[in-house]
């Protein structure tokens, strides 16, 4: 339990930290953040698929599937949006 209650915390304070830190970037940099973004939500997703394993708790497991939803939301947003970007750019 003490272990969920860490792993609690540092999502709370990462999330914390990144919407501080995001809400600040110029939207001229919008792109490269949401380049960056989709990197770092791949990597959530391998690590949450480790909590799978057979001799994890459900609470963990259950973790990981919310981070699992999460980052694939992130991922497939961050495709949506560089697409619709990248159309900009097109001729014709």
């Amino acid at each position: 339990m003490d272990v969920l209650l860490m792993m609690l915390s540092v999502f709370v304070l990462s999330f914390v930290v990144g919407y501080l830190l995001i809400s600040r970037v110029p939207p001229l940099l919008h792109t490269p953040l949401m380049s960056m973004t989709n990197a770092i939500s791949a990597v959530t997703l391998l690590g949450a698929l480790l909590l799978f394993d057979e001799g994890m708790p459900v609470s963990w497991k259950l973790l990981g599937a919310v981070a699992i939803v999460m980052a694939v939301f992130n991922v497939a947003g961050g495709f949506v949006i560089t697409d619709r970007i990248l159309r900009l750019f097109k001729k014709g």
